[in-house]
C-alpha cells in the first residue's frame, strides 16, 4: 500500500478489513499471505564457484598470457621436446595466473559472506494482535493488515502505518534508511502531499528503523520487498556494472601491448624469410616453424606477466586493510576506483561516521575567587565501550573523577536524566546502544565511575561484559526512585525527570545550552562543591569557550528543592 501515509488511520483498516481491537482473523492472515507473500527479503543468489574463478580470467592482458602460454607449450609439442626446461616459461605463466585466481576469488567469496550477514538488519520478532490477543511471531511471518505493538528499542519489522500511540510521544532512529543523526519524531496525522520523501512520512514506520523514545500500535502496509528497504535493494540489483577506471587502463594497455607486440613479432618473421633455407633448419618449412617460435618467444618475453599478480595482490591488500574498518569490498578493482573518486556525494552518519556519540569534553567552573574560571575535562574513547579515561586541562589523568563534584553531579544527571540503554551484544563482540544517541551520556557514567570506590578500577576488571556495560548506572538508578518525567520537545528542547531520595526531591534536566542556562541562578563550584551565583561574566565565559567546540552541547542541570515545589515546577516546565 504505497500511499498509505496520505490516507486516514480508517481508511488504512478499512482497505485491509482489520478491527484494531481484535487484529486479523486466521482465515484473513492465510489470505494475505497468499496475496502479498512472506515478509523477507528475496535473497540473491550466491555466484556459482566456477563463474568467480571464470570471471578473474576476464581481462585482456591475462587473455593474452593464456595465448603465449599455449602457443609456447604447443610449440615445445611439435618440436618434440622434452625436459622441464622445454615447458618451463608456460608453467610459470599457468602458475602466476592460478595464484591470482586464488587470491582474487577468496577475496570476494569472504566478501558474500560478510553481506549475507547484513541480513541482521531485519527484525526476528514481532508483538502481533491476532483473534483478539497479542503474541510473539516470527517477523517472516507478517502480513498486511496485521496489527503490531512496538516500544523502546524494537526493530521495526515492516513497513507500518501508526494508528495508536501509546505514549506521549514516538521517537525513531532512522538513520539506516535517511542517513539522519537524530531521532525522528513520528505522529498520526496523514499527509495530502504528493511524490513524499522518507523523511516526511511521518506516520509510517519503515522497516529495519528502530524505536528509541515511546510505544505505539500500528498496522502493517508492506513486507518483504514491497517495504523502503525492498525498494532500495530491488535499486541495487538494477544497477549496471560500469568498468573501472583500473580495468579501461589495463585494457588499453593490453591492447597497446598486443598490437605492438604483434608487429614486431610479424616484422621479425619477415626479416628473417631469407633464412628459411638454412640446411642447419633442415628445410623451408621447419625454418619457417624456428623463426615463428622465435617471434613467439620474443612476444612472451615482451609480456609483463607479473603484472596481474602484482595488481591483484595490491588490491587484495587493500581490501585487507578496509575490511578491518568493516568496509565491504565485493569487487577488488573497486579498490582502486574509490582511490580514483575526486568527488563523493555521500551520506555522513553511518558512512563518514560511525553513527556513535561519544563525551569528548567536559566545562565545568573551577574557582570564583579571582574571577570566573573554567576548565575542562577531556574524556577518551569515541566507541559505545564503557572504557575510556578522564584528562584534566594540563593533560593529566584524573585518578577517580568521581571524587570531583561536577564530575559526579554530571555523572548522576546522565544516569537518571535519560531513557537509553547500553548494552553488550555477545554476538557482535561489541556494546551497542538501545534508544536516542544521548546512550553516549552512560557512557559518560561508567566512565566517571562511583563515589567512594577507590578500588573501583580493580573491581571493574572482575566484571563480565555484560554487567560492566551499565555497572556505575545502575548504581544511581538505585539510590533514587523516578516519579515523573517530561520527554524533550521541540518547544522546551530540554528532557526532565524528577526523582527522590529519602523523601528529598531532586530534578534533572538536559538540553540545548540556551534552554537550560535561561533556567539556572547558580552554578556548582568544582573547587568544593558549593553552588554560587551564575552572574553574566560566568555564564559570558561558558557561552564563548562553547562557541569554539565544533561538537554537539548538552547542558546538565540538578535541582535539589522540597518535593512540593519541583512538583509546581515541574507542571510549570
Amino acid at each position: 500500500m504505497e500511499d498509505a501515509y496520505a490516507r486516514s488511520v480508517g481508511e488504512v483498516l478499512d482497505v485491509f478489513g482489520v478491527d484494531p481491537t481484535k487484529g486479523l482473523t486466521d482465515y484473513q492472515v492465510s489470505e494475505n499471505s497468499q496475496i502479498y507473500g512472506k515478509n523477507v527479503l528475496p535473497q540473491e543468489e550466491r555466484t556459482p564457484f566456477w563463474k568467480l574463478l571464470l570471471k578473474q580470467f576476464d581481462d585482456l592482458l591475462v587473455k593474452i598470457l593464456i595465448a603465449a602460454a599455449i602457443i609456447s607449450f604447443v610449440l615445445a609439442l611439435i618440436n618434440g621436446e622434452t625436459g622441464l626446461a622445454a615447458f618451463l616459461e608456460p608453467s610459470v605463466i599457468f602458475l602466476i595466473l592460478a595464484a591470482n585466481a586464488a587470491v582474487g576469488v577468496v577475496t570476494e567469496t569472504n566478501a558474500e559472506k560478510a553481506l549475507e550477514e547484513l541480513r541482521a538488519y531485519q527484525a526476528d520478532v514481532a508483538t502481533v494482535l491476532r483473534n483478539g490477543c497479542f503474541s510473539i511471531l516470527p517477523a517472516t511471518e507478517l502480513v498486511p493488515g496485521d496489527i503490531v505493538e512496538v516500544g523502546v528499542g524494537c526493530k521495526v519489522p515492516a513497513d507500518m502505518r501508526l494508528i495508536e500511540m501509546l505514549s506521549n510521544q514516538l521517537r525513531v532512529d532512522q538513520a539506516i534508511l535517511t542517513g539522519e543523526s537524530y531521532s525522528v519524531a513520528k505522529d498520526l496525522e496523514s499527509t495530502s502531499a504528493i511524490n513524499v520523501v522518507y523523511q516526511d512520512k511521518t506516520n509510517i514506520l519503515f522497516s529495519g528503523t528502530i524505536v528509541v523514545a515511546g510505544r505505539a500500535r500500528a498496522v502493517v502496509v508492506g513486507v518483504g520487498s514491497n517495504t523502503a528497504m525492498g525498494s532500495i535493494r530491488d535499486a541495487m540489483l538494477q544497477t549496471e556494472d560500469e568498468v573501472t577506471p583500473l580495468k579501461k587502463k589495463l585494457d588499453e594497455f593490453g591492447k597497446f601491448l598486443a598490437k605492438v607486440i604483434a608487429g614486431i613479432c610479424v616484422l621479425v618473421w619477415i626479416v628473417n624469410i631469407g633464412h628459411f633455407q638454412d640446411p642447419s633448419h633442415g628445410g623451408f618449412i621447419r625454418g619457417a616453424i624456428h623463426y615463428f617460435k622465435v617471434a613467439v618467444a620474443l612476444a612472451v618475453a615482451a609480456i609483463p606477466e607479473g603484472l596481474p599478480a602484482v595488481v591483484t595482490t595490491c588490491l587484495a591488500l587493500g581490501t585487507k586493510r578496509m575490511a578491518r574498518l568493516h568496509a565491504i569490498v565485493r569487487s577488488l578493482p573497486s579498490v582502486e576506483t574509490l582511490g580514483c573518486t575526486t568527488v563523493i556525494c555521500s551520506d555522513k552518519t553511518g558512512t563518514l561516521t560511525t553513527n556513535m556519540m561519544s563525551v569528548s569534553k567536559v566545562c565545568v567552573v573551577g574557582s570564583v575567587l579571582q574571577g570566573p574560571v573554567t576548565f575542562e575535562y577531556n574524556i577518551s574513547g569515541t566507541t559505545f565501550a564503557p572504557e575510556g579515561l578522564v584528562f584534566d586541562d594540563a593533560g593529566m589523568q584524573v585518578e577517580f573523577p568521581a571524587q570531583h563534584p561536577c564530575l559526579l553531579h554530571i555523572a548522576m544527571c546522565s544516569s537518571l536524566c535519560n531513557d537509553s540503554i547500553l548494552q553488550y551484544n555477545p554476538d557482535k563482540r561489541n556494546y551497542e546502544k538501545i534508544g536516542e544517541s544521548t546512550v553516549a551520556l552512560r557512557v559518560l557514567v561508567e566512565k566517571v565511575g562511583l563515589p567512594g570506590f577507590d578500588s573501583m578500577p580493580s573491581a571493574l576488571n572482575m566484571l563480565t561484559k555484560h554487567e560492566r556495560a551499565s555497572y556505575c548506572n545502575r548504581y544511581w538508578e538505585h539510590q533514587f526512585k523516578k516519579i515523573s518525567v517530561l520527554e524533550f520537545s521541540r518547544d522546551r528542547k530540554m528532557m526532565s525527570f524528577l526523582c527522590c531520595r529519602k523523601q528529598q526531591g531532586i530534578m534533572f534536566c538536559k538540553g540545548a545550552p540556551e534552554s537550560i542556562i535561561s533556567r539556572c541562578t547558580h552554578i556548582l563550584c568544582n573547587d568544593d562543591g558549593s553552588s554560587i551565583l551564575l552572574f553574566a561574566d560566568i555564564r559570558n565565559e561558558l557561552e564563548a569557550r562553547f562557541q569554539r567546540f565544533a561538537c554537539r552541547i548538552l547542558y546538565i542541570l540538578p535541582s535539589e528543592l522540597p518535593m512540593e515545589i519541583l512538583l509546581s515546577m515541574f507542571e510549570v516546565l
